[in-house]
């Protein structure tokens, strides 16, 4: 049996976080119906059960990208190390490529996300 992209990426974040579409229901779908459900499917179902990068690439490549795009997307950010923790990836390894972005999203966006990964690691 082909599972569908939903249930792939449905599969794939209860590894990680457990109740997340459920907490995206809950906040946004009264706004945009289906909104959780469509971010699972697109983001975890789609792109990040993809062959070609391990799950682990994934997560620090997102943490990456979140990092050089600065603090308005702290939240996304912090829930992103999280994700990246519950795969493996180390806090030094977080901490290395959070740090790289400096080169490319600046020192403000580096200290930014050094300061996200300092607050996930105070929550876990």
């Amino acid at each position: 049996m082909t599972l569908t992209a939903l249930e792939k990426g449905r599969a794939h974040i209860a590894k990680m976080s457990p109740g997340l579409e459920e907490t995206l229901s809950g906040r946004y779908d009264h706004l945009v119906p289906d909104m959780a459900e469509s971010l699972i499917e697109w983001a975890y179902g789609r792109h990040y059960v993809r062959e070609g990068l391990d799950v682990k690439t994934r997560q620090l490549c997102t943490v990456a990208a979140l990092t050089a795009l600065g603090g308005q997307t702290g939240p996304q950010l912090k829930i992103n190390i999280a994700h990246s923790l519950a795969v493996g990836v180390t806090d030094k390894e977080l901490a290395e490529v959070i740090w790289q972005m400096s080169v490319y999203g600046g020192m403000p966006a580096a200290i930014n996300g050094l300061n996200a990964l300092l607050e996930v690691q105070a929550e876990h």
